[in-house]
């Protein structure tokens, strides 16, 4: 997969089972070691860094129902760590009358590195879409 989505060629997407951004990366990077390329772990997750731009975290809610709960940006590297940040969140704030999670998904107020390719590419973006103001 990693191969795959470093040959320079926009546009993939795969799947991945984790409890967050962050374990996805890990897994990532587990699944690569356990594919024996003996590659050091630093190449790994420079590869991970270069290849994964967003990390969409679903995840099942306690009434059964499945939610957004992240939208992380990968930032590249930071020493031998790749760094990300959120970009929305989704905060539980309870369960309804009928049985169901309440909650909002929110801007965390980072504009992410991409905001710019996404204008450029024609696509338009509100200007305070990424506002910590904003609930989706």
């Amino acid at each position: 997969m990693l191969q795959a989505m470093n040959t320079g060629h926009d546009g993939s997407l795969t799947t991945i089972h984790a409890n967050s951004p962050r374990d996805a990366i890990s897994r990532m990077e587990t699944m690569a070691l356990m594919a024996n390329l003996n590659l050091p772990e630093k190449a790994i997750r420079q590869q991970i860094a270069s290849a994964v731009n967003i990390i969409v975290q679903v995840s099942r809610m306690s009434d059964g129902s499945r939610r957004v709960t992240h939208l992380s940006e990968i930032t590249g590297m930071d020493q031998e760590v790749i760094s990300m940040q959120d970009i929305y969140r989704f905060e539980k704030r309870g369960i309804g009358i009928n049985g169901r999670v309440m909650g909002r998904f929110y801007s965390t107020g980072v504009t992410p590195r991409f905001a710019d390719k996404i204008m450029t590419s024609g696509i338009p973006v509100s200007p305070d879409l990424f506002d910590v103001s904003v609930e989706v």
